[in-house]
């Protein structure tokens, strides 16, 4: 079994202003010590960088060293992988939002859910019920 992880829990994890801030920290850190694969995506560790460093979304952000380096400590752990697009990728998103319109905020959730299709990764972890519109994906909240 495999899973992988949404960015708002990496962003809660980091930003200790959050009321969400300790139940991610510990969902994170019981991961790291799992021997489970976690598949982590490029666009997820992008957008961790672009808004945990962004000062109008963070109270605190993080520098830029700060943030590169939380990466660098989740790719480390040997059962983390991560995923990028592959051959005939847009050819597969396009398959997946054929039933719904895919637009705005929707579309990098819809780009998320396309790679861990690509891939066969079922289980994603995230606070974001969008994903829930995806009906093959298993959408797990830790936090609730």
């Amino acid at each position: 079994m495999s899973y992988s992880l949404d960015v708002n829990l990496f962003l809660y994890a980091s930003d200790r202003s959050s009321p969400f801030h300790n139940g991610a920290g510990t969902f994170l850190q019981k991961c790291a010590t799992d021997s489970e694969l976690c598949y982590v995506t490029w666009p997820t560790l992008m957008s961790y960088l672009r808004i945990a460093t962004h000062p109008r979304i963070f109270t605190h952000p993080l520098s830029p060293a700060e943030a590169l380096n939380n990466i660098k400590r989740l790719l480390g752990l040997p059962q983390v992988r991560t995923l990028s697009e592959g051959e005939g990728f847009l050819t597969l998103y396009e398959e997946m939002t054929r039933a719904a319109p895919v637009r705005g905020n929707l579309v990098p959730d819809a780009h998320l859910v396309a790679l861990l299709r690509q891939h066969d990764v079922k289980t994603l972890y995230t606070t974001d019920t969008d994903f829930r519109k995806f009906a093959w994906l298993t959408v797990k909240n830790p936090l609730a």
